[in-house]
């Protein structure tokens, strides 16, 4: 009898997982082809769009209704009563469920609206199917097999399975009738007094869906195994509905009224950011986690000018943040500073700032040579000398493995910034104080960076970007525009080292090695190079999302990376891009509209076209 062959492990298991991918690329595959066959048979037939959307409205709101899985999985019943087990109340929705029934009663509701349905029923449709597939995946993922959310042979859970269906009833329905309809465009000319009420409205409730966000799972995940599912779905629910707001044109109407009263928005959404901590995330956790978010932010939109504006890649900037760290630990009082000086943080701020912009100067002047990838090689060579050198202590200035700990907060007015803030009977957490100042380091920031974009300097930068021959042609000095950019940038991300250094209490050498520098670089580029939202955007989501998916931390940089190719595939003017961008890649005009839209014949075979 012939013995069957041994194998190691590791052959069994690269084995397993080929199988694996094989059968991904194939079930992919096939509905890749199922999905182009539905396509092609719903296009020409636009009556379906009622009976396929009130169809997968109707299964959306059953399947709210229903258990979503059988059995209680190993790290306890899944949550919003949703395990069958405890299914004991159907009606009394929370989480996801109430979220799905939503999403389901707004797609049977807007079929009966003069809205560009199509467009309403596409959003919602991607959004259950992003809660369906979060519900979905988990548990069988956790431990429970395909049998958690279908039937463990005895008891029945289909609710993950029919939001599913009902969200691919809506992208079915979406594609009835060929192209969308376009999205309408609001009368943006309102009095002045609706219009400031719209925006008070607007910030107030993207300040409550932020601390929401926030507190969706619990404090960071913490005491919570299902906090990364539960974070998830809430993204893909509030996907849904600025997908909704997006089509019928509500969101385009906002930001041309906050462009129209630039200055009132500016405020009410500085006023907006300071009352987060009056919000439920209002905790110590949350103050720590923002602040760390605000240093992200200045130091990316110093970044955008560089990177966005400029089209310098710099691949070694945490070094600025770094150097402006370090000067001000050392002007600081601490025990281990090089000087024995202490100096007001204003100033130790300022001379932060002056010290990292000179070394960007320095590190710019090799772009007057280089370009392209050379020149990233250049300023990566610039960020792991500057490590190298904080790491053996060059000039005992940077304390070496040891680091410069006890750096002392910031004290105002007798106010530790580290200690709880009280105003009259609110005890705000402590770290408050540390969020407020780097809000208006934020907001200065973002002043500086929106009139140098609108400046002289700016479009030179631009030009530089777009053609550097072609803007020399044209008279630009590009050197010295190219220096000044570094200049700046690395002045801002100095002076966001000096709030970072009196918040942390303690620099060291390993707080900016390379991976930062690439996660600046990601939030530019996922934000929207140029756009001033969009680096705030960005350092906020890579920042918030390893908070909230921590069961998921192995997997961080893995995720960062798809998500990269994903909005490189999908969006590649980024989340929030700005006007530029948005028509070099996306082919949109200025209000996000696209181009194909915007030229709109009269009369068939009038070819003046008309903007809308």
């Amino acid at each position: 009898m012939k013995e069957w062959i041994e194998y190691p492990d590791g052959w069994i298991w690269l084995g397993q997982v080929l199988l694996a991918i094989a059968a991904i690329i194939a079930v992919v595959f096939v509905l890749r082809l199922g999905w182009r066959a539905a396509v092609a048979f719903l296009a020409p037939r636009p009556a379906l769009v009622r009976p396929l959307g009130l169809a997968g409205g109707v299964i959306a709101v059953i399947g709210a209704l229903l258990p979503w899985v059988t059995f209680r999985l190993n790290d306890g019943p899944y949550p919003d009563k949703a395990t069958l087990q405890f299914f004991d109340a159907p009606f009394a929705l929370s989480g996801f469920r109430l979220h799905t029934l939503v999403l389901g009663v707004l797609a049977i509701v807007v079929l009966f609206l003069p809205l560009p349905r199509r467009r309403v029923l596409r959003a919602l449709g991607l959004g259950a199917i992003g809660i369906a597939l979060v519900n979905i995946l988990f548990p069988v993922i956790d431990g429970g097999g395909l049998g958690a959310i279908t039937s463990d042979g005895e008891t029945f859970a289909f609710g993950g399975i029919a939001t599913l269906v009902a969200g691919l009833l809506l992208l079915f329905a979406a594609k009835t009738g060929g192209v969308l309809e376009p999205v309408p465009h609001w009368k943006a000319a309102v009095p002045r007094l609706v219009a400031y009420a719209v925006l008070v409205i607007s910030f107030v409730v993207l300040l409550l869906v932020v601390a929401m966000m926030l507190n969706a799972g619990g404090q960071g995940g913490v005491g919570n195994p299902y906090a990364g599912p539960i974070f998830l779905s809430l993204l893909a629910f509030l996907a849904g509905v600025l997908g909704t707001l997006q089509a019928i044109g509500l969101t385009t109407w906002i930001s041309a009224l906050s462009d129209q009263h630039k200055w009132f928005s500016v405020v009410v959404l500085l006023l907006v950011a300071l009352g987060l901590p009056f919000t439920e995330a209002g905790t110590d956790y949350w103050m720590t986690t923002a602040a760390n978010i605000g240093v992200y932010a200045a130091t990316a939109i110093g970044l955008n000018i560089v990177v966005g504006l400029a089209g310098l890649l710099d691949l070694g900037y945490v070094a600025f943040l770094g150097i402006g760290a370090f000067v001000a630990a050392n002007f600081s009082g601490a025990a281990a500073a090089a000087f024995d000086i202490e100096l007001p943080f204003v100033v130790a701020a300022i001379i932060a700032a002056v010290v990292a912009g000179i070394f960007g100067a320095v590190v710019g002047s090799p772009t007057l040579r280089v370009r392209g990838d050379y020149l990233a090689i250049v300023t990566l060579a610039f960020g792991e000398i500057f490590k190298k050198a904080a790491q053996n202590n060059i000039g005992d200035l940077t304390g070496g493995a040891n680091a410069i700990p006890n750096v002392p907060p910031i004290n105002w007015f007798g106010q530790s910034f580290e200690k709880p803030l009280t105003i009259g009977s609110v005890e705000l957490p402590s770290g408050v104080l540390y969020y407020v100042l780097i809000i208006v380091l934020v907001a200065l920031v973002m002043v500086v960076f929106a009139n140098l974009k609108n400046s002289r300097i700016g479009r030179a930068w631009i030009a530089i970007r777009e053609d550097e021959d072609a803007a020399r042609a044209m008279g630009i000095k590009t050197g010295q525009a190219k220096i000044l950019a570094f200049l700046i940038g690395a002045t801002l991300a100095g002076l966001a080292g000096a709030v970072f250094a009196h918040k942390t209490s303690t620099v060291a050498y390993d707080s900016f090695q390379f991976i930062e520098s690439v996660t600046l670089l990601a939030a530019v580029i996922l934000g929207g190079m140029g756009s001033i939202p969009g680096a705030v955007l960005g350092a906020a989501l890579l920042l918030v999302l390893p908070e909230k998916l921590r069961e998921f931390s192995d997997y961080r940089l893995m995720l960062f990376g798809l998500a990269l190719v994903l909005i490189m595939r999908f969006r590649p003017q980024g989340l929030v891009p700005d006007r530029h961008r948005r028509a070099e890649l996306a082919d949109e005009g200025a209000d996000g509209v696209p181009i194909e839209e915007l030229n709109v014949h009269d009369t068939p075979g009038d070819e003046k076209a008309v903007t809308r």
